[in-house]
C-alpha cells in the first residue's frame, strides 16, 4: 500500500516578535527581541521582571468579544493563530470535507490566568462567585476544541501535554492521523498563555528562568557562557498538514513536506535532562529512521536551545553524538532568543521557522551569543543570518518529565 505524504499547507502564528509569519520571519533575521520588563502585574518581589509579551494582539481581529470572553487567553491565541493558517493554506472547511479534517492543539500549562482569577475571586466570594466558564476555560484541551467549533473541523481532535514538547508532539500526532488515513487535513500547533504572576513565580522558584532584567533583549542567551537561563514566551503557532493528494488536488501552495517524527523519553528526572542525552538521541534517530534519511542527509536543525546552562550542553552533546562528524557541518539555531520560551507553542512556532528557513534558504541566527561555552563548541549561526541552500531541516522539543519530540520538513521533490 502507499504510504500517504503529507504536507505542510498554512502557517498561522501570533507571537512577540509577530502576528503572522512574515512578521515573525523578518525579525527574526533582523535580530528584533520581543523580550521586555513584564508589565501585567507588579513584579516587585520577583527574581525575574522580564518575558516576551504579545503587544499589540487584538482578539476581536479574530474572533468575536462574545466568544473571547469565555476562553483563556492561550485559547485566543490559538484560534487567531489557526484563523491565520486556514487562510494561508486557502482551505475552506464545509460539508463536503468537515469529517475528513482535525485539530490536535497542545498546551504545556493551559489556562493558568484563569485559575488564578477564578481563585481569587472564590477566596473572595466563595464557590457561588466561581464562573460556570471557569473549568471549559482552563482545561489545556479547550484549545483544540474552541479552534475545531470555530471551523466546524469535525474529524480526529486531540491535545497533548508534554510541557515544552507539547507543540511538537501535537505536530507529529497530527502527522500520523493523516498518514494513518484517518484524517485528510489536520489544524495542528500548539499555544501558551503563561505569562501571570503564578507562571513567573513557578519557574522562577526553579531558578529556570534569567535574572537578567537591566537588559531584557539580550537576556536570553542558548549556547553562550554567560547564559542565565530561559525568558517566558506566550503565543500560538498553527499549521495546516494535508495529505499530499488532496493538496495538490485543491491547487494549494505547498510550503514543505513534512516527513519524519520521532518521540522518545528519558525515562531520568522529572525536570533535568538525562545526562547522557540518551532519550533525546533516541527521539532523532527515530525521526531519521522514519523520514528514511541518514544524519548527513541534514542541512539545518531548529535546536530547542532554551538557554539554561544543562539544556544547551546536553542538547550538543546530543547532536554531536547522532550525527557525528556531520555536526561540524551542520547549521544550527536557536530562535528563542528573539521570542522567549513559548512552552507548549514553542515546537509549533519554532517548526515555522524551520519551514520559512526551507523557503528562503536562509538560517536565521541565535541572537545574543557572543561569548560561546566552550562545552557548546558547533555552528550555531551566530547573530547573523545566513544564506545557505537548503533541502531538509530538523526541530527538536525537549521537555519536562523527560519527553522527546523530533521532526524533519523537506522542500517538496
Amino acid at each position: 500500500m502507499r504510504q500517504r505524504r503529507v504536507v505542510i499547507t498554512g502557517m498561522g502564528i501570533v507571537s512577540p516578535i509577530g502576528l503572522n509569519k512574515e512578521e515573525f520571519w523578518n525579525s527574526l533575521l533582523t535580530g528584533r527581541s520581543g523580550v521586555g520588563e513584564i508589565d501585567r502585574f507588579p513584579t516587585e518581589g520577583f527574581p525575574t521582571k522580564i518575558a516576551a509579551q504579545l503587544k499589540d494582539f487584538q482578539v476581536v481581529d479574530y474572533i468575536s468579544r462574545k466568544d473571547a470572553r469565555r476562553m483563556d487567553l492561550f485559547v485566543q491565541y490559538a484560534c487567531a493563530a489557526a484563523r491565520i493558517a486556514v487562510e494561508d493554506a486557502a482551505l475552506t472547511i464545509n460539508d463536503n470535507n468537515r469529517t475528513r479534517t482535525g485539530v490536535w492543539v497542545a498546551s504545556g500549562i493551559g489556562g493558568i490566568g484563569t485559575l488564578e482569577s477564578q481563585h481569587h475571586t472564590f477566596i473572595k466570594k466563595g464557590v457561588a462567585g466561581i464562573s460556570p466558564f471557569f473549568i471549559p476555560m482552563m482545561i489545556p484541551n479547550m484549545a483544540a476544541g474552541q479552534v475545531s467549533i470555530m471551523l466546524g473541523a469535525m474529524g480526529p481532535n486531540g491535545c497533548t501535554v508534554t510541557a515544552c514538547a507539547s507543540g511538537s508532539h501535537s505536530i507529529g500526532e497530527a502527522f500520523q492521523t493523516i498518514r494513518n488515513n484517518k484524517a485528510d487535513v489536520m489544524v495542528a500547533g500548539g499555544a501558551e498563555a503563561s505569562i501571570t504572576p503564578l507562571g513567573i513565580g513557578g519557574f522562577c522558584a526553579m531558578k529556570a528562568l534569567s535574572t537578567a532584567n537591566d537588559d531584557p533583549p539580550r537576556a536570553c542567551k542558548p549556547f553562550d557562557s554567560k547564559r542565565d537561563g530561559f525568558v517566558m514566551g506566550e503565543g500560538a503557532g498553527i499549521l495546516i498538514l494535508e495529505e499530499m493528494e488532496h493538496a495538490l488536488k485543491r491547487g494549494a501552495t505547498i510550503h514543505a513536506e513534512l516527513i519524519g517524527y520521532g518521540s522518545s523519553a528519558d525515562a531520568c528526572h522529572m525536570v533535568q535532562p538525562d545526562p547522557d542525552g540518551k532519550g533525546a538521541a533516541l527521539a532523532f534517530r527515530n525521526a531519521l529512521a522514519q523520514a528514511g534519511l541518514q544524519p548527513q542527509e541534514i542541512d539545518y536543525m531548529n535546536a530547542h536551545g532554551t538557554g539554561t546552562s544543562l539544556n544547551d550542553q546536553i542538547e550538543t552533546a546530543v547532536v554531536k553524538e547522532v550525527f557525528a562528524s556531520h555536526s561540524r557541518n551542520l547549521l544550527i539555531s536557536s530562535t528563542k532568543g528573539a521570542h522567549g520560551h513559548m512552552l507548549g507553542a514553542a515546537g509549533a512556532v519554532e517548526l515555522i521557522a524551520t519551514v520559512m528557513a526551507l523557503i528562503h534558504n536562509i538560517v536565521p541566527p541565535t541572537i545574543n551569543l557572543n561569548d560561546p561555552d566552550p562545552l557548546c563548541d558547533l555552528d550555531y549561526v551566530p547573530n547573523q543570518p545566513r544564506q545557505q541552500e537548503l533541502r531538509v531541516a530538523i526541530s527538536d522539543s525537549l521537555g519536562f518529565g523527560g519527553h522527546n519530540a523530533a521532526l524533519i520538513v523537506r522542500k517538496l521533490d
